[in-house]
């Protein structure tokens, strides 16, 4: 008889713990639809949200979209019909990807944009860094450094990026009518990208001075080019990466702007968490950046 109870007590915690585990995942599936991780950036974005959903413990499905926005669109599709409770996104084309977001909301799930914004349709909450505040700030400290009427360059990122157009707008803020920009071009946000790019604006730009990058990994590739080149180019950056950060300490990048990729990570997922939850989240969280320079 005793052995017999036992037996039953432990058939009832087993099924106890199996239903709260099923459970749990359940109701805490959330999807992270992030625009590439083949740059360094994202990688500690997801990194940061893998971290959070650990210590919530949720369950983070994770794609990448490869910059391609076609596939993202696919990807989000497929996180919907995986029952996600929250889709976190991080667009390829903050327009382009739209379409995709408004049918995730007509399915019942909630959207949090992350780094970059969705344009043409409305998310429960915007976590984005102040794209256009810390490209304004590299703008006047590159002048600071070039002089004013000097001739300058920027790299641009993918276009339709809503990085990309604020970046711009906040540069272009801070140097227009006080510098000559001869040439804006994109470069993709990729380094290799950056790096041909410059090669190509330098070999038909003798005056230029400086160069403002959209992120770090061009701005980079614009380092290598300059080097190359054997020209003395001021180049500033954005993002505040691993490597960023080592080319400004050894002078060969000017500066970079420190964004927060792991805490954009960390509250997308708490955010997620209290949209699952029932709770109410502001329509903007935006995470604050600054210069880093030697």
């Amino acid at each position: 008889m005793k052995k017999m109870l036992l037996l039953c007590m432990v058939g009832a915690l087993v099924l106890f713990v199996g239903c709260k585990k099923t459970n749990a995942s359940s109701t805490n599936v959330i999807g992270l639809s992030v625009s590439t991780q083949n740059n360094p950036f994202f990688v500690t974005l997801v990194e940061g949200a893998q971290k959070e959903a650990a210590a919530q413990n949720c369950e983070l499905i994770v794609v990448d979209a490869g910059d391609d926005v076609v596939k993202q669109t696919s990807d989000i599709e497929d996180l919907v019909s995986r029952k996600i409770k929250v889709l976190i996104v991080n667009p390829v084309d903050s327009s382009a990807i739209a379409p995709a977001v408004a049918d995730t909301k007509k399915a019942g799930i909630p959207v949090i944009a992350v780094d970059r914004a969705v344009i043409g349709e409305s998310v429960s909450c915007q976590i984005a860094s102040d794209n256009v505040a810390g490209a304004k700030m590299a703008g006047e400290f590159l002048l600071s450094l070039v002089g004013e009427k000097a001739d300058i360059a920027e790299l641009q990122g993918v276009p339709g990026a809503s990085a990309t157009i604020d970046r711009g707008q906040g540069f272009h803020e801070a140097v227009d009518g006080k510098a000559s920009v001869v040439a804006s071009l994109t470069a993709n946000f990729n380094r290799v990208e950056g790096m041909s790019v410059t090669e190509n604006i330098l070999q038909g730009n003798s005056n230029i001075k400086g160069i403002f990058a959209h992120n770090d990994e061009m701005a980079l590739g614009a380092v290598e080019a300059a080097a190359s080149a054997g020209r003395n180019i001021v180049i500033i950056g954005f993002d505040a990466t691993d490597d960023a950060l080592a080319a400004v300490q050894e002078g060969r990048m000017a500066a970079t702007v420190a964004q927060q990729p792991a805490e954009m990570g960390k509250v997308s997922v708490q955010t997620a968490v209290k949209l699952i939850n029932g709770e109410s989240v502001p329509e903007s969280l935006p995470v604050i950046v600054s210069l880093i320079k030697k």
